[in-house]
């Protein structure tokens, strides 16, 4: 059975439990071959060299964005690397050979930078295309450090691993990212070497382009459809779980076992990402399921996301949403049987790059949920000088999602518990496919919706 394993930054960054649950396990000898494993930089280095992805942070990258000194920043970035690196060196990390390739990796990435900071000076060519390669640059660095360390670990502790470098530093050859991705794998024997490879990828078309911060978990899916594996498994800190157990507390948040694809993209769509959803798309054509494990459970089998499961029991699965998001409606008393109004309303949409999470509609409103960002802001102000009255409520968006949910009686014990807590329902949304029921609230109630969503529907 092969597989292709990927394994997250906060796993990463506690390797020697990776090494022991993940790698090792109670495998021996051949049982420990069969297995790609596909890495993130570890915990908050790729926060350092972009910017932070939950808060806005910035990082390396803004500093050559505004021309400052990247190049000293680079230096005390390296300097960190080599603080985590002293954290591996009781489970076989050779710190010399380590600190040779990480420095000669981040010299590499000064010298590129520096490149295009001249061609950029220049004014004649495009200043997009200049920032996104920096970009890519600068991300490339934290993958190949964790996958080199790793592999280095592996064989120094008896395993025989091979370091797939898709970062191609070293080359100047045109490929697409598939390309890379099957030159770099034709005529591996699987059987014989376990292959730990970068999250991320480098090809003409640009991983980060399209995907920008969920490029390793599409490497991850295109590796999988390519070598035909068996299994695409995603290694986290958590479970995937019927509710964050922050909120909930870990006793009430229950391991999901089983969900399907179209219950992965609803996640996604609100931000909760199992999988990234354009990652998903590729493994769910070729019939490859996914399994969600927590790096700290390895006994546990975790979350299967499979093509056609729909459950044999009508339930919840999920329990999920956000509290920044933004319900913004437009109203015309005009609007009533105008054929294509909506449409209106999306070129803004278009324009300002904003996509809206939820849409619901009267006889002369239309109300769309977005997430709150400088974008949405853009689009609001853009609206308002257009339309008739346009309303925005800072509010939270919680939902209900599952694979076997169109029953009666489902809505019902949702909004009721809701009630129940004095949580009023300020706009509701359910599709015909009756998956996902999605509930705007105010922002301060949203965690004892989520509570009382999951007791009432995820027992």
């Amino acid at each position: 059975m092969l597989t292709v394993e990927k394994i997250g930054g906060t796993s990463m960054s506690q390797f020697q439990d990776v090494l022991k649950n993940i790698i090792q396990g109670d495998r021996k000898g051949d049982e420990l071959y069969n297995r790609i494993f596909v890495v993130s930089a570890y915990n908050n280095v790729t926060n350092w060299l972009l910017e932070h992805k939950k808060t806005g942070e910035p990082g390396i990258y803004n500093k050559f964005l505004n021309g400052e000194d990247y190049s000293s920043a680079l230096d005390a970035f390296c300097q960190r690397l080599l603080l985590i690196n002293e954290g591996f060196a009781d489970i076989g990390l050779d710190l010399k050979e380590a600190r040779d390739f990480i420095r000669f990796r981040v010299d590499q990435s000064k010298t590129i930078l520096y490149s295009l900071a001249k061609v950029l000076a220049s004014g004649y060519v495009n200043v997009i295309d200049i920032y996104l390669a920096a970009r890519e640059i600068l991300a490339s660095i934290g993958e190949a450090h964790s996958g080199w360390n790793s592999t280095n670990i592996l064989n120094n502790n008896g395993i025989n691993a091979r370091f797939i470098d898709l970062s191609g530093f070293n080359d100047n050859e045109p490929l697409t990212i598939d390309q890379r991705i099957h030159k770099e794998f034709s005529g591996v024997d699987f059987s014989k070497v376990v292959c730990v490879v970068t999250g991320y990828t480098k090809g003409t078309e640009g991983i980060m382009r399209a995907f920008d911060r969920g490029y390793s978990e599409v490497t991850f899916s295109k590796i999988a459809v390519e070598v035909k594996a068996d299994e695409a498994i995603i290694h986290k800190e958590y479970h995937l779980s019927s509710a964050d157990p922050k909120i909930v507390g870990v006793k009430n948040s229950i391991p999901v076992g089983h969900t399907n694809y179209i219950i992965a993209d609803q996640l996604a769509d609100i931000g909760m990402e199992a999988i990234h959803p354009k990652a998903a798309k590729p493994l769910e054509l070729a019939g490859i399921n996914i399994r969600i494990k927590n790096t700290f459970e390895p006994k546990h089998p975790g979350t299967i996301i499979s093509r056609d499961y729909i459950s044999p029991e009508p339930r919840v699965e999920f329990v999920s949403g956000s509290r920044k998001v933004l319900a913004i409606e437009v109203h015309d008393p005009m609007m009533v049987g105008e054929v294509g109004f909506d449409a209106r309303i999306m070129q803004y949409f278009e324009k300002y790059d904003v996509s809206y999470i939820l849409k619901s509609t009267n006889a002369n409103s239309i109300t769309m949920v977005v997430w709150d960002n400088k974008k949405s802001e853009d689009l609001i102000r853009a609206l308002e000088h257009v339309f008739y009255q346009v309303t925005v409520l800072p509010a939270a968006l919680v939902c209900a999602m599952g694979s076997n949910i169109a029953m009666p009686g489902f809505l019902y014990r949702a909004s009721k518990a809701l009630y129940d807590k004095g949580i009023n329902i300020e706009s509701f949304a359910q599709s015909l496919m009756q998956v996902n029921m999605q509930f705007v609230i105010k922002r301060e109630a949203y965690e004892d919706a989520v509570i009382a969503l999951n007791e009432a529907l995820c027992k």
